[in-house]
């Protein structure tokens, strides 16, 4: 399934959950479609930072560094 036709399935769920009532089966559908997407956006985004570099004021570029949470 593409990230589309997963936004799509999202929505097709959210409106029919307004309107008369999710199953069991759907409800646990939506939840795993949420988590694919959301784990797909944060990849994005990681992946987007990971190829960032940060020129200095005195002109040198230095890639930006994964930081720890400690």
């Amino acid at each position: 399934m593409t990230m589309d036709e997963t936004i799509k399935r999202i929505n097709e769920l959210y409106h029919k959950s307004q309107a008369e009532g999710l199953t069991d089966a759907e409800k646990e559908e939506q939840q795993l479609l949420r988590r694919k997407y959301i784990d797909s956006v944060r990849g994005n985004l990681r992946g987007q930072l990971e190829n960032l570099s940060i020129q200095r004021p005195d002109g040198s570029i230095e890639k930006v560094k994964k930081v720890s949470k400690d």
